[in-house]
């Protein structure tokens, strides 16, 4: 299992998006948004992802020269359309302008339909926790439904992720980020390249019947993966594609064409500047008292606070490296100048 530097990473992946007909700006952050997930742990949204980018470019459905398009504003509400560009693109412009009008009306409400792959929605939790707000997203996936629905016999849901930030004055920024299936497919896809099996509890076969065996995820014929927590990961999970896509215009599950390379993502997002709101004169005081009042629960220190072990990894991997596995880094290697699109 190789180890690579996050400057080695975010080089090579830069240089083969270049190679693939998109522009040194995009690809540098895509490349920074990749390399960063993994840098947070998050190897399922990181590096591995970039060889169905680039056939979801070769396939049609990802257009790499696209930005955000602004549909509908309403002061502080704006409806964007990704137009299937780069979610690490098109997911940045859309929260860029929703921070902005956060800061004029002290709320704002982002819609932004038909992205392609936003990768990690911490990344845009943390954007909006830069600028202070406080934010909640509700994003769904449009690719191959792999989700069942509470009593569900087959798969209907994407593993729809919600998330949350809240800035800490003085330190980083709680953020809560979780796909509603008890993990996230992505993870399946890496176990499959491993060799390992999933934890107990996470997937179903094709007759649905239990399975560690992620080859399920992985091949046909399909399984699914389970929601969280039985009916409520399911029914955030609905909310998630019914807020994230249904309201913003964006594709839900039901438009799924799973034989195609992309991911298109939706996504509602909520920012709230808290100095507006009444807890304003104590709620940066209250949140460190908060977060020490649970940490207390244990005598080592050793309680993790939403977004803590992305930190620890952060460090972890800078200084070590970023190991990636066998089989995706034979993948990332074939997307050398000779098989790219333009050399």
């Amino acid at each position: 299992m190789p180890v690579f530097s996050h400057r080695y990473l975010r080089d090579y992946l830069r240089q083969r998006l270049m190679e693939n007909e998109v522009d040194e700006a995009a690809a540098r952050q895509v490349a920074d948004n990749l390399v960063e997930s993994c840098l947070k742990g998050h190897d399922s949204h990181g590096v591995s992802m970039l060889p169905r980018y680039i056939a979801a470019i070769r396939e049609g459905g990802l257009n790499p020269a696209v930005g955000v398009k602004l549909e509908a504003d309403n002061g502080a509400l704006l409806s964007f359309d990704g137009q299937h560009g780069f979610g690490q693109v098109v997911g940045r412009q859309a929260i860029e302008q929703g921070i902005r009008r956060a800061q004029q009306f002290g709320v704002a409400v982002v819609s932004l339909a038909n992205a392609h792959h936003l990768g990690r929605i911490g990344a845009w939790a943390e954007q909006a926790a830069d600028a202070g707000l406080v934010s909640l997203h509700f994003a769904n996936v449009n690719s191959r439904a792999n989700v069942l629905p509470w009593q569900g016999q087959r798969p209907r849901l994407g593993t729809n992720p919600f998330c949350a930030g809240i800035p800490v004055a003085g330190a980083a920024p709680i953020i809560l980020d979780f796909a509603t299936s008890v993990i996230a497919g992505n993870k399946a896809r890496i176990a499959w390249n491993e060799g390992r099996t999933l934890a107990p509890g996470c997937a179903v076969d094709d007759r649905g019947e239990a399975t560690v065996d992620p080859r399920w995820l992985m091949e046909a014929p399909f399984g699914a993966l389970r929601a969280f927590g039985e009916h409520k990961g399911a029914g955030l999970s609905l909310i998630c594609s019914l807020l994230g896509a249904a309201l913003t215009g964006g594709q839900t599950e039901r438009a799924t064409q799973p034989d195609k390379k992309r991911i298109i993502n939706s996504m509602l997002s909520v920012l709230i500047d808290p100095q507006r709101l009444g807890g304003a004169a104590l709620y940066q005081q209250e949140i460190p008292a908060l977060l020490n009042w649970v940490r207390s629960s244990r005598d080592d220190d050793q309680l993790l606070l939403p977004g803590e072990p992305e930190q620890k990894e952060y460090q972890l991997r800078l200084a070590n490296g970023i190991f990636i596995d066998d089989v995706s880094w034979r993948q990332l290697a074939d997307l050398q100048p000779e098989n790219a699109i333009r050399a």
